[in-house]
């Protein structure tokens, strides 16, 4: 399956439907997604009166969103690191599920925030602890501890960024209106996954090359130790995911 249809599968797992409800009237307004993937949220904007200007570095996952052809969308190449001018005044940001590649998010959040009009909003949706699921051994637990203690050090993933969200938006000088605590069929769920769930995190562990290579010849056990986890009836999920929403009380520059 390739990325694009795994995005789109994952779509209907999340519940958007209690951010939308939340945020402002986005009729005539500008939207600004960062990290737009197969532009399935920009459809969900467009449909309630936006315009959106969804940004991405993934090309297969762009000409999804373009091959839409949605009216007042359009899907721009470039890496949110180092975000240029855009060229626009937006009057919400929004960006879902990328803020975690961001372990200095405030100095991130202060580049992105210059294309936001003064009084502009922003909503940051993100996962905390991807790996967070019970029960699970302690050797398959260390294993994936040590691995996101790596990948924090080294500047790639944050896998606690959920929980610092509104630190990090109050640091940069937002003011947080709205803290959510999302329910999620794949990432924070109870009981025994479902199985095009469990194939989707098959698929996840495929694409985390870093992963199996810091677990190194005990990465297929941790993989099926924590795929038989979620098979559980028992099982719980400590993941969390979680979104902000904040107002810039003025224009970032």
């Amino acid at each position: 399956m390739s990325l694009s249809s795994e995005y789109k599968r994952q779509f209907g797992w999340r519940d958007w439907p209690a951010i939308f409800d939340v945020l402002p009237s986005l009729q005539g307004q500008t939207v600004l997604d960062l990290g737009c993937g197969v532009g399935d949220l920009a459809a969900e904007f467009v449909a309630r009166g936006a315009r959106v200007i969804g940004v991405d570095m993934n090309e297969e996952l762009l000409r999804e969103a373009r091959s839409r052809q949605l009216w007042y969308a359009e899907f721009r190449a470039a890496d949110l690191r180092t975000l240029p001018d855009l060229g626009i005044a937006a009057d919400g940001l929004w960006c879902s599920f990328a803020t975690a590649y961001f372990p200095d998010l405030p100095t991130a959040l202060t580049a992105w925030a210059r294309s936001v009009t003064a009084g502009g909003w922003i909503a940051l949706t993100e996962v905390d602890d991807l790996f967070g699921h019970e029960p699970l051994n302690v050797r398959t637990k260390a294993l994936f501890r040590a691995y996101a203690e790596e990948a924090f050090a080294a500047g790639r993933y944050d896998f606690h960024m959920g929980r610092k969200l509104r630190a990090h938006l109050e640091r940069s000088g937002f003011t947080v209106s709205k803290t959510l605590t999302l329910e999620d069929q794949e990432l924070s769920f109870s009981g025994a996954a479902r199985p095009e769930v469990l194939d989707a995190w098959r698929a996840r562990f495929n694409r985390m090359t870093l992963l199996r290579d810091f677990c190194g010849p005990e990465s297929e056990q941790a993989q099926e130790a924590f795929l038989g986890c979620l098979k559980r009836a028992d099982h719980t999920s400590v993941a969390k995911v979680y979104c902000c929403i904040a107002t810039a009380e003025r224009a970032h520059t």
